[in-house]
């Protein structure tokens, strides 16, 4: 019985060792994936969840149309302007890159495209500069510039 519990600590303790050694998620794809994972919860009409890919802290910044500061006043803005499935759409990213400052930090660039209805607001196109920091909770967005492109 001795010998059993010995063996089992030791291929436990193995694979923890192997576990250890295997590669993390890049940064690029850590935050790729958290951008995809937020376009889908925006798709849901789920704002909440798509607002989870920022960090929840007063000191963020979204500077968009309106400047805002902090998570709360960013949630509230995103609800009044995109209240109902018709106003959010369908979100898309491309173009997507992302250039890491040091181990925790993170610049991300891109396109966004919004597919809307006319009585949603017409379809949005813009870009974005997003600063990402690596938390206990994954990659968050604590800065965000967005600019939506001229009407054509």
């Amino acid at each position: 019985m001795r010998i059993r519990a010995v063996f089992l600590v030791a291929v436990v303790m193995g694979l923890l060792c192997a576990a250890s050694n295997l590669p993390a998620q890049s940064p690029d794809a850590a935050i790729k994936a958290m951008m995809l994972k937020s376009a889908d919860d925006w798709n849901k009409g789920d704002i909440d969840a798509f607002a989870s890919s920022y960090k929840n802290s007063p000191d963020i910044l979204f500077m968009g149309d309106p400047i805002n500061k902090g998570y709360a006043a960013m949630v509230a803005r995103y609800k009044k302007v995109y209240g109902s499935k018709v106003k959010m759409g369908a979100l898309s990213f491309s173009d997507l890159e992302v250039q890491p400052l040091d181990a925790k930090f993170a610049t991300v660039t891109g396109k966004f495209h919004l597919e809307r209805s006319a009585d949603g607001g017409g379809n949005a196109d813009g870009y974005y500069l997003l600063v990402a920091e690596k938390t206990k909770d994954g990659w968050k967005i604590i800065r965000d510039s967005s600019t939506s492109s001229p009407k054509k």
